[in-house]
């Protein structure tokens, strides 16, 4: 191959990796990753110990759990062209119940009771996500508001549940959702990215995924081509409540207690982020699972990242939000064009600005 030819065959093969809407995420990613490779040179030291996997990235995947199954929720129900303020409020709810059943259960430490109390949570919030499901579809209040509702009234729900107090339980099958290990690999992150892919697996080999893309680009053309509207919103709004209703667990399983007014608290806006970040327009329509788990990653690596250099935690808003602001102007179209023409060359001469 001429070497023109070669050089402008790499132009274009870059120009399209450029292009694409993970690149700049992933780029996010990795200088996250090497800068904490910077300040600790083990950062990415993993050892097995007990027949278990340790190490910063280890613990990164296992604490971006909870976001990541959110966030895939999340995805879903912003492509219909709706938002659910309500995910954070729903895991206090379903750990609430669920620390709670437990502790009132004469065999507090037993693994039926831990299953019992799984089930009792997750069927509650497949209540929550059938009545903002019913808000949005059916009466037709704006998903905004309609979550709102729950977002608010939730954490007082968690609190009548838990009675206003901390909840700590000791049960080591409940615990073992956060802290447990399952072929050499942690729970929370195998619970995450099962989820994860089953998802994926069913929007991208069904007509699941096509029909929530039809509804979120044009409810009313969708409806008048046969898509039963109302069902995908519901679906999509309940599957979002059992996602943060799994992750609610996770968190409370992982302090061994339920705090109503801290467990889940703005997780919703993490969720919102990863789902930006990975190139899902908030406008509804098309989605990508897999650019939300890379967000999902970028978030807890960036969570990570703060305290291991030396930043104090309660920096940690400000810089997700200088991220995600940096990360969601480079994927910008009209961001890429203006950068484009200011990299074009200037013509030096009156026949290279003719030709």
């Amino acid at each position: 191959m001429p070497e023109p030819t070669r050089t402008r065959a790499v132009k274009e093969v870059g120009a399209r990796a450029v292009s694409h809407r993970l690149f700049w995420p992933l780029a996010a990613l990795g200088t996250l990753l090497a800068i904490n490779l910077i300040a600790t040179p083990t950062f990415f030291n993993v050892r097995i110990q007990d027949g278990h996997l340790y190490g910063s990235l280890v613990d990164i995947v296992r604490n971006g759990a909870p976001v990541l199954l959110v966030a895939i929720g999340m995805t879903l129900v912003i492509a219909t062209r709706g938002i659910d303020l309500s995910v954070g409020a729903v895991a206090a709810i379903a750990g609430a119940v669920a620390c709670v059943y437990i502790v009132k259960s004469p065999a507090d430490g037993a693994v039926g009771t831990a299953i019992v109390a799984i089930s009792m949570a997750l069927a509650v919030c497949v209540a929550l996500g059938l009545w903002n499901g019913f808000l949005v579809a059916v009466v037709g209040i704006q998903p905004i508001i309609a979550t709102l509702v729950l977002m608010v009234a939730g954490r007082g729900i968690a609190m009548l549940v838990t009675g206003g107090q901390i909840t700590t339980v000791n049960n080591d099958a409940f615990a073992a959702l956060a802290s447990g290990h399952l072929l050499t690999l942690p729970v929370a992150a195998l619970i995450a990215l099962g989820v994860f892919a089953a998802t994926q697996i069913v929007v991208r080999r069904t007509a699941l995924g096509l029909l929530i893309e039809s509804v979120g680009i044009n409810p009313e053309a969708s409806r008048l081509a046969g898509v039963r509207s109302r069902t995908i919103i519901w679906t999509v709004y309940v599957f979002a409540a059992l996602c943060a209703g799994a992750a609610g667990l996770i968190i409370a399983a992982n302090t061994h207690s339920v705090n109503a007014n801290s467990l889940g608290l703005w997780i919703e806006l993490d969720a919102i982020l990863a789902v930006v970040i990975g190139g899902t327009s908030l406008a509804g329509g098309r989605f990508s699972l897999t650019g939300t788990l890379v967000g999902a990653m970028l978030i807890a690596t960036l969570t990570r990242t703060i305290p291991n250099i030396g930043i104090p935690a309660e920096a940690n808003y400000l810089f997700k939000a200088l991220v995600v602001v940096i990360v969601c102007l480079l994927q910008s179209p009209k961001a890429r064009a203006v950068l484009q023409r200011r990299r074009e060359p200037i013509p030096t001469s009156r026949e290279e600005a003719v030709v």
